[in-house]
């Protein structure tokens, strides 16, 4: 664990170095688009900061491979996710191909074709390299062919990097989920590996998730509204990347027929947790293409629709909209690896685990809707407000009794009101 929590500060440090010098550089030199019409943020942002955010990460992997090369017996393990180096180069070579084509997108604003042909490029490099859905921990079942496994393989990696890219809308929304999505995923691979080997607890799912959240935690200080930097594409699609190749790299493990039924939920944990820490990305991510595809659009043509306008339209503060966003993540990803820590560390049945799922999805859920309710308040308040100014102006137009007289107009006292238009 010491070596993890190490690498989580290698890149955190790294990162938030590098942002800084990006910043400035990008200040210096303009290196800033004009703000669009979806956009949130006012004022011009540089939007580079994936960059910075791939140097970390590059540095933490480089720190690992380096402690691995010395030969220490106490870290003797790390040396097992270097055993195949042509897999960790597969890795960084998509990283930096998502990253090329991320900051090229931020700067000329690319063709979502051209995006989408270098994401498949670099989802394919990772399959080829063996990275890949082989088995899924359902009863042992194994993926019927290699070519059926890198396919899926590459559709799934994809799919995350645009879910991922779909909710950088708002400034530490990305960072902030990732960081906690990667946090609750490292706990379960780390305990997943302590489980089922206990003598080689250094694996790739666990490096990369630890790695991704020290360098969510370095960019965030500069990405905390309001943001001085933006990750853009090359961040956002940077960290769904490695989030899917971590996701992935895990599959298998376990099999449910060498464990007794109150751990069967942890064989359901790889499938289930993925989806779990990014259910509101994959949400907005299915809804966007529903939206788009029912007007006629491509499914990646931009819009101002996304799950956090809608969030700042139902009358949330830019913040409130962000650390909702946050509260959803965590408790699904944390509920669902409740159902696995209960019952293998507590002798809890899982049932209590969903039981707190539940709980918390209704705080969330009342969280969401709030601004609804208080919308509906100050509607029914404004409108007995007018009901009220409206019977006082009712008042003052009853005719008066005048003494000696019939009864006569208010506003024209002592003469009859005429009602024909004046010029």
């Amino acid at each position: 664990m010491t070596l993890f929590l190490v690498l989580a500060l290698v890149a955190a440090l790294v990162t938030f170095g590098g942002s800084v010098l990006v910043w400035k550089l990008s200040l210096k030199y303009r290196l800033y688009p004009k703000i669009r019409e979806r956009d949130v943020h006012t004022r011009p942002t540089p939007r580079l900061g994936g960059i910075a955010m791939f140097v970390g990460i590059l540095t933490a992997i480089g720190a690992a491979a380096f402690v691995s090369s010395l030969g220490s017996t106490r870290f003797s393990n790390v040396s097992i996710v270097f055993q195949n180096p042509a897999q960790i180069l597969a890795i960084l070579g998509a990283a930096l191909l998502i990253v090329l084509i991320g900051v090229a997108d931020d700067i000329w604003d690319l063709d979502w074709t051209t995006k989408l042909a270098g994401q498949f490029i670099a989802a394919g490099l990772i399959a080829w390299q063996g990275v890949s859905i082989v088995s899924l921990p359902i009863g042992g079942i194994t993926v019927g062919s290699s070519w059926m496994s890198a396919t899926i393989t590459v559709f799934a990696i994809v799919l995350v990097m645009n879910a991922i890219n779909f909710i950088d809308g708002l400034d530490g929304l990305v960072a902030g989920v990732a960081l906690i999505a990667n946090g609750v995923f490292f706990l379960y691979t780390y305990l997943l590996v302590q489980e089922t080997s206990p003598l080689n607890y250094f694996n790739l799912a666990s490096l990369l998730a630890i790695i991704l959240v020290g360098a969510c935690a370095g960019f965030l200080p500069l990405n905390w509204h309001p943001a001085k930097l933006f990750m853009g594409d090359a961040g956002a699609l940077l960290i769904g990347l490695l989030m899917a190749t971590s996701a992935i790299s895990v599959t298998g493990q376990l099999n449910p027929t060498g464990v007794g039924f109150d751990q069967l939920f942890a064989a359901f944990i790889p499938i289930l947790l993925p989806f779990a820490v990014l259910v509101i990305p994959l949400l907005d991510f299915g809804l966007a293409v529903v939206r788009r595809l029912r007007a006629g659009k491509s499914p990646f043509a931009a819009d101002r629709k996304h799950l956090h306008h809608r969030l700042l339209d139902m009358g949330h503060s830019h913040l409130n909209a962000v650390l909702i966003f946050y509260a959803w993540t965590a408790v699904a990803s944390v509920g669902c690896l409740l159902t696995y820590v209960f019952p293998v560390y507590f002798d809890i049945d899982s049932g209590w685990a969903f039981l707190l799922l539940g709980i918390g999805f209704l705080i969330c859920a009342a969280l969401t809707l709030a601004p609804l309710g208080r919308r509906k308040r100050l509607t029914v308040a404004a409108e007995a407000e007018a009901s009220r100014a409206g019977a006082g102006s009712l008042d003052e137009l009853e005719p008066t009794a005048v003494p000696g007289g019939s009864p006569r107009d208010s506003r024209t006292p002592g003469l009859e009101h005429d009602d024909r238009p004046t010029s």
